[in-house]
């Protein structure tokens, strides 16, 4: 893995290049291309590469659509209608390219959404780097009562501090024992003539998953918002929610009246069951329901409650 330094570096030439295109390019974004957006204490995100903008979702749809978009004469009124109806196509004719750092337990919860090219850093090739994810004490917190995938409140003095303590002496003495295992110093040479060394394929798997490993990762625009819907969501885990809303920011810099209906229509907006439409059309027509009377079950029902902001 390169060196930060060497990553500077690297950045600063890209950037020190301008090439001559023909294809259309975003000023706000290329402000930003190649540039590192700091994410958690040693994570970021980059933008290394795009192809289209709003302009290019437009183009694909009245071709796709010919007359029939003649009714929506705006690109951003045809935009709002692609995404309110869910015309995913026009979308997919835009791509980005992210260079990521993140933690490796983020990285299993990322890898899931399978809808984009992916090529990680390989801890078999070469020598991970001793950073690990501590979490700042506001994230530490005790499991939910509530929630089996969520957290409850936050831990506070002694055992916060314990609970840090421990996290940061386990990575410390995990990557001692894996560089141990490996024989070898951070320029490659052996620390102990006199050992072979165990494999790098091998070694790694003491590693805790708070160690950051790094990936490209290529998506279409249409997958990247399914991916921003489910992890810039409020309930999605803080460590990659993070992630997401920096990708929020970037898809504002890069197709902004595609996020603007993005926003509108899917990461802010709500779907709801046609019974739960139901009983929202009763309430308007001023029936009072309970969640017996709803005929929604008492999770929708909290969950509809939550959303019109109603008492239970």
């Amino acid at each position: 893995m390169a060196s930060e330094k060497e990553q500077e570096r690297e950045i600063a030439e890209l950037r020190a290049v301008a090439t001559p295109t023909r294809r259309a390019t975003v000023p706000e974004l290329e402000e930003i291309l190649y540039t590192p957006l700091p994410v958690l204490d040693h994570g970021f995100v980059r933008v290394v590469d795009y192809m289209g903008d709003d302009g290019a979702i437009v183009q694909a749809a009245r071709v796709s659509y010919g007359r029939g978009t003649r009714k929506v004469s705006e690109d951003k009124g045809l935009i709002h209608y692609l995404m309110r109806h869910r015309h995913s196509t026009p979308f997919e004719m835009c791509e980005i390219k992210f260079h990521v750092k993140l933690p490796i337990f983020v990285a299993r919860q990322w890898i899931r959404h399978r809808t984009a090219n992916v090529n990680e850093y390989s801890a078999r090739y070469s020598i991970l780097d001793n950073e690990f994810y501590l979490p700042a004490p506001a994230q530490l917190a005790a499991q939910s009562a509530a929630n089996r995938q969520g957290r409850g409140e936050v831990l506070e003095g002694e055992e916060a501090a314990h609970v840090l303590e421990l996290l940061r002496e386990d990575s410390r003495r995990q990557y001692a024992h894996y560089m141990e295992m490996l024989n070898e110093s951070e320029t490659g040479e052996a620390t102990d003539p006199g050992r072979s060394g165990l494999a790098r394929e091998l070694a790694r798997m003491g590693l805790t998953l708070n160690f950051y490993t790094q990936w490209y990762w290529k998506v279409d625009l249409h997958n990247l918002m399914h991916f921003l819907s489910l992890r810039a969501d409020a309930h999605a885990q803080y460590e990659i929610r993070v992630y997401a809303d920096a990708m929020v920011d970037v898809m504002r810099r890069w197709v902004p009246l595609c996020h603007e209906a993005f926003v509108q229509h899917r990461l802010h907006a709500v779907t709801l069951s046609a019974a739960a439409l139901a009983a929202v059309k009763r309430m308007i027509a001023g029936e009072k329901l309970t969640q017996e009377s709803s005929g929604l079950g008492k999770r929708e029902w909290r969950e509809l409650a939550a959303v019109l902001e109603v008492g239970e």
